[in-house]
């Protein structure tokens, strides 16, 4: 190990700490010197990839502006990570918001939904919307603040000051939340004269937060944020389509229920009316099952519909809806026929591989697509034929069943690559139907705090991880970002070429699945990877109150969210039982 002689300059330190890094460097600092200096030292080294956002001290995740007082191991947190990034844009709300107020005071803004273009949906809720002159405004406010690089500063008060402090501006989400806090503290973050609760930490000063653009609509805006891996530029913004409307949909079914936010659920769940809750959010999920089912049969009848294919993020639902789906499809008097996509994989020799040489089975590639498409186009046109059957112990592709459709069949096909186009070619789009699936929460901590979609998705899957395939939550979390990055290259791209979109999302899904989730998550050792975002996971989880299994019961077994807390009365009922084979 090496020893850099390149002292962190601090008035008359003293004592002084060492910092080691991953690639064998010491530093040597004063006590107290923070993590942005050390990091800032580094940096003269050996220039980051990108730029910094946070630190790894000792195997915790920390914010630049937290002091070191010990001999410690340090790596950086940059933008292009994905703890990064939630810094940058966290702190991106705090200079909105501190803008807004400067420029418009005693305005409220909820900071929504995530649009696909890399942007929060930001709406006001005590005046009208802002003009184009307006918002015009508040952007160079913004870039002024950011110019004058002020210090964004933090503080703990205690749980009666915050109380008082968010009473007297009229936060009454914050003011919700807060009746779930356990501790008797709170953090504020500070920029100018504006103090906030988030959840996380925030970059040391408003100098780190220059790239971000403001884009008016009639009713709202949108605060767009950087997408890449690196600060510089913004990508092309595209708002609207499918995926917002289904957003916006959310939003009113929340409204419509009283749960727009984590405080109003956990009063429903404290005060045990968690059943109408339930209900409702199934109903509306029911509701709009039936209509998907009602506009693919109307297609089937006018248009020549035969395929219906489903796709989504991983942890989704996908199974589930598929199944009841082809219920109501059956209550139309279609008969399902499901096709595994998985059958269809081209020999293991053939199959392509990622850069470092492992099999790529998420690749389009990996599907044998012209005999998918010969078979498909055969079995539209009436004609029996031999499905594949895929060995995966042998990596190779063996003869399978003799199968033919009837008149008032519709293949239904599950897959990553369900929304591509290049999946189908043999066929006319007329006679495909495409399906779009995801949890599009949008319900938020508070106005200022959303809750990801992206960490719903998770605290599903390492549920049902840990029920039915025997994984840990370390495991789950370790192979997560490479489950995202598949779902970054395969689905996200091609989903507004969904006919349908379904939001898988229930009011309620949080508060049942947190008494599950949390045990799983405090079993992840301290100081590994996995430990940091399991912290994060566990303390959002903790604004969260918890069902009870009384509670948890009331969940009907046909619900979504069974596929992943267990109980689904559907993981016995299979489609395929009803296909005619020759």
């Amino acid at each position: 190990m090496t020893h850099s002689a390149i002292p962190i300059t601090r008035a008359e330190p003293r004592d002084t700490v060492r910092v080691a890094f991953q690639d064998d460097v010491i530093l040597e600092g004063g006590i107290g010197t923070t993590i942005e200096e050390f990091l800032r030292a580094k940096e003269a080294i050996q220039p980051f990839p990108s730029l910094m956002m946070g630190g790894i001290l000792n195997g915790k995740l920390r914010e630049l502006s937290y002091p070191i007082n010990q001999d410690s191991t340090l790596q950086p947190v940059l933008f292009s990570e994905s703890d990064g990034r939630r810094i940058y844009r966290r702190s991106l709300v705090l200079l909105l918001t501190t803008a807004l107020e400067e420029t418009f005071p005693g305005t409220q803004i909820d900071v929504g939904y995530v649009v696909s273009g890399g942007g929060f949906y930001c709406s006001l809720t005590n005046r009208q919307p802002l003009t184009r002159e307006e918002l015009a405004k508040l952007e160079t406010r913004m870039h002024q603040i950011v110019a004058e690089n002020r210090p964004i500063t933090k503080q703990i008060v205690s749980l009666e000051e915050a109380r008082a402090y968010f009473a007297e501006r009229g936060d009454t989400d914050k003011l919700r939340l807060l009746e779930a806090r356990l501790r008797d503290n709170l953090t504020l973050y500070t920029l100018g004269g504006n103090s906030d609760y988030y959840f996380g930490y925030m970059v040391p000063s408003a100098g780190y937060l220059w790239t971000f653009k403001l884009h008016h609509t009639p009713d709202a805006f949108y605060l767009q944020y950087p997408t890449g891996d690196q600060l510089d530029t913004l990508g092309e913004f595209i708002s609207g389509g499918k995926l917002e409307q289904i957003f916006q949909e959310a939003e009113e079914w929340l409204r419509r229920m009283g749960v727009e936010d984590i405080g109003q659920l956990n009063r429903i769940v404290r005060a045990e009316h968690t059943q109408e809750l339930i209900l409702v959010a199934e109903a509306l999920h029911e509701q709009r099952i039936a209509a998907i089912a009602t506009e693919i049969t109307e297609r089937h009848m006018r248009d020549g519909v035969r395929l219906i294919m489903i796709a989504g993020p991983s942890s989704s639902g996908k199974t589930t809806f598929a199944k009841r789906l082809a219920i109501q499809l059956l209550a139309h008097g279609l008969r399902p026929f499901t096709l595994e996509l998985d059958n269809y994989f081209v020999d293991r020799e053939r199959t392509p591989r990622h850069p470092d040489g492992s099999y790529d089975f998420e690749a389009l590639e990996a599907v044998d697509l012209a005999l998918f498409n010969t078979q498909i186009k055969a079995l539209i046109a009436g004609e029996e034929v031999r499905l594949p059957k895929f060995d995966f112990v042998k990596g190779k592709s063996l003869p399978g069943r003799q199968s033919r459709l009837m008149n008032n069949q519709i293949v239904i096909i599950e897959g990553i690559h369900g929304l591509n186009p290049r999946l189908v070619y043999a066929l006319p789009p007329s006679q495909l139907f495409r399906i779009y699936i995801s949890p599009l929460t949008a319900l938020n901590i508070d106005r200022h705090n959303r809750v990801p979609t992206t960490d719903v998705r998770l605290l599903r899957r390492m549920v049902r991880d840990a029920a039915h395939r025997g994984r840990s939550a370390t495991t789950t979390l370790d192979g997560w970002e490479s489950v995202r990055a598949g779902e970054k290259r395969n689905i996200f791209p091609y989903q507004e070429n969904a006919d349908a979109m379904f939001n898988s999302a229930l009011a309620y899904e949080l508060a049942a699945l947190r008494p599950l989730a949390e045990p799983l998550l405090l079993q992840v050792e301290p100081g590994t990877p996995a430990h940091i975002e399991a912290n994060r996971m566990l303390s959002f989880l903790r604004w969260v109150a918890p069902m009870s299994d009384e509670q948890v019961d009331l969940i009907p077994d046909t619900s979504l969210l069974r596929e992943f807390v267990g109980g689904s009365i559907l993981d016995d009922y299979h489609p395929a039982d009803l296909q005619a084979n020759g």
